[in-house]
């Protein structure tokens, strides 16, 4: 069987109470990752999709999953997100929603269930969409 993935969601906008610790957290989960926080201030940051941003009002709440390249990087997430401040909502493991699905679960500064899942070996067409701005 083939499942078509492409880029159903643009972005993911998070509202925070406390800037500062969201970027601990998700710059250990996505260095874990592989990834980094590309940039930003004091009132916001952002990785790829992923823009964060002091909330005025409500805060988020929301479930993400960020995509890991093998098992390792799934246990190096959990490990580095425990260890900034996150909190366990599932140790990393096997789940039953498909055959190879191997996912950790954390709650991050402000109660989003944030997730990085490894879905088995994969065959990509792109690694990334390029936009190029003129």
């Amino acid at each position: 069987m083939q499942v078509m993935k492409g880029r159903l969601l643009d972005h993911v906008h998070l509202r925070v109470s406390d800037v500062a610790a969201s970027r601990r957290f998700y710059e250990a989960v996505l260095g874990a990752l592989g990834l980094a926080i590309s940039g930003g201030d004091e009132g916001h940051f952002w990785s790829d999709e992923l823009y964060v941003d002091q909330a005025s009002d409500r805060l988020s709440s929301i479930h993400i999953a960020f995509q890991a390249s093998d098992r390792a990087a799934v246990q190096r997430f959990h490990a580095a997100g425990v260890a900034a401040g996150g909190r366990d909502n599932g140790a990393p493991g096997e789940r039953n929603y498909h055959p190879g699905y191997y996912g950790a679960f954390l709650i991050d500064p402000d109660g989003n269930n944030i997730e990085a899942v490894f879905h088995g070996p994969v065959k990509r067409s792109v690694d990334a969409v390029i936009i190029d701005r003129l």
